[in-house]
């Protein structure tokens, strides 16, 4: 094991209010024997960076957000390098999930399902040492993280799509079990549903439908670019009409809905999907309830209704692999580059709080 001795503060973009991110220099902690330190190559923004920062998802601060790490290993112990098979100088991909590894959950391969489970960006820190986000140059690495050697000759945001596609294998492919022969309807065109297009077409499904807003035009066309066979305006068409039509009355085997905060799309899965189909609820309401939700339909239909929360290991592994394959053009999907103190206009960008720019999927890079 070698080590390299980084400089001893880093710059961190810390949450200390709602809607508020200020910059602070913190210190650089020294690593134990199976600890590691990261220095932070780029870090993705998603949906779950906005409720953060909306205070929806009730974080406490001071924290430093960011849960989508890519970067180099700057200094590791001895029992972390082997224990992980990396060492200094590796690229690599962080899970978000830190779990305990001997609870029920964990013994039975559920390990994001711990009861103790932790998440990078939502530990504060007044957890020492602190560095528990990816918005920052350096990040420290817990004993029980997991991560994944990614081709270091790929630019750092295009590898750090790693997460969303990540993503899109596990709710999209892994949970509902997509496979030949299958159609799937994706709700919601941000970067999620587009990384679920490409985990779908690489898993093999038959037919993709996405949906999307008006204002959505250019995700629904690079939708179509990945492999979506049909799009569906919501607002100009009538969805459930076309859904039986395109699927001869039948509905779709597999609904995804990855939509942000909107609930109607919610109660109308239950109409999209066939009888004995599956829905999967990945995009997260804020809490709020789900008008004119029947849930007769789920009897009458037998419908299986999945909770998606997180990547495991396995949906990180083939967007990897898919990734560093070349074959599919994952670059067409990021729109945005921010360096670290353009934090929060980063996260306003992807929530079209800024006139004129849409992001599809963007990323800090701290260097």
């Amino acid at each position: 094991m070698g080590k390299r001795v980084p400089a001893r503060k880093t710059l961190a973009m810390v949450q200390t209010d709602v809607r508020k991110l200020e910059p602070r220099d913190l210190p650089i902690p020294d690593i134990s024997d199976d600890t590691a330190l990261l220095r932070v190559e780029a870090c993705g923004i998603c949906g779950s960076d906005y409720e953060q920062y909306e205070g929806v998802l009730r974080t406490p601060m001071p924290v430093i957000p960011g849960h989508e790490p890519l970067g180099i290993i700057e200094e590791i112990g001895d029992a972390a390098a082997r224990r992980w098979g990396v060492d200094v100088g590796d690229r690599v991909a962080v899970e978000t999930m830190l779990s305990c590894r001997f609870c029920p959950a964990c013994l039975r391969g559920d390990y994001h399902l711990c009861r103790a489970r932790r998440i990078y960006s939502y530990i504060p820190l007044a957890d020492a040492p602190g560095l528990w986000g990816a918005y920052a140059e350096y990040m420290y690495l817990d004993a029980n993280s997991i991560v994944h050697k990614v081709d270091p000759e790929l630019p750092p945001e295009i590898a750090v799509l790693f997460n969303p596609l990540g993503a899109g294998f596990r709710w999209a492919v892994e949970i509902p079990q997509t496979g030949p022969g299958d159609t799937v309807l994706i709700l919601g065109p941000g970067q999620r549903g587009l990384a679920s297009v490409l985990a779908c077409r690489e898993a093999g499904a038959d037919r993709i439908f996405v949906t999307g807003l008006e204002a959505d035009a250019r995700k629904l066309a690079l939708a179509r670019d990945f492999g979506a066979d049909e799009t569906l305006d919501v607002d100009n068409e009538n969805v459930k009409q076309r859904v039986r039509e395109l699927t001869d009355g039948q509905g779709v085997d597999v609904v995804l809905d990855v939509s942000s905060y909107a609930t109607t799309p919610v109660a109308e899965s239950l109409d999209y999907v066939r009888m004995g189909g599956t829905v999967v609820l990945a995009g997260v309401k804020g809490f709020r309830e789900i008008p004119n939700f029947i849930s007769d339909k789920i009897v009458m239909k037998e419908i299986q209704i999945r909770g998606a929360i997180g990547v495991t290991s396995t949906g990180y592994r083939s967007a990897i692999r898919l990734i560093e394959s070349g074959k599919v053009p994952v670059e067409a999907m990021h729109t945005h580059d921010f360096g670290l103190r353009d934090a929060e206009l980063a996260i306003r960008t992807l929530a079209r709080e800024i006139p004129n720019e849409e992001s599809i999927h963007s990323c800090l890079l701290p260097g």
